[in-house]
């Protein structure tokens, strides 16, 4: 490879390099925390198994429309409230925000207080919606 290249277009450089390593973290960083992924399609078979359907969003974005029978639990309040999930220790929780960010750090709160099978819904409320599934007020 040429370094001349490199010196003059070190910012592409830079951007592909960063790019390359955000995509593989996509791959792996749900693998290395122990939570599982859920797209539409895996999100509805939990629902229809009766998995606990854990909505981390505000109390707004909760009342504005969300999966019929989540429990709702906004993130900021769930370190304090975990307790009342304890029944579901050892039952499959799909956990889902509006996009799958706040989800995500809900499922590692859970992972970490002994919580066996915990999924985030990639794409969360928007892509429940954009699948054109059941919400409800």
């Amino acid at each position: 490879m040429d370094v001349q290249f490199l010196q003059d277009n070190w910012m592409m450089a830079a951007l592909a390099v960063v790019s390359g390593a955000m995509l593989i973290w996509s791959f792996i960083g749900s693998k290395l925390s122990g939570v599982e992924q859920a797209d539409t399609l895996k999100a509805t078979r939990l629902y229809n198994d009766d998995a606990l359907i854990l909505d981390v969003r505000e109390d707004k974005e909760f009342a504005s429309g969300h999966i019929p029978k989540a429990r709702h639990i906004p993130l900021g309040k769930l370190a304090g409230r975990i307790q009342e999930l304890e029944k579901y220790k050892g039952k499959p929780i799909l956990v889902t925000c509006r996009s799958g960010q706040r989800s995500a750090r809900a499922c590692g709160m859970l992972k970490k207080a002994g919580f066996e099978t915990v999924y985030n819904q990639e794409g969360g409320i928007i892509a429940w919606e954009r699948a054109n599934l059941p919400v409800t007020k």
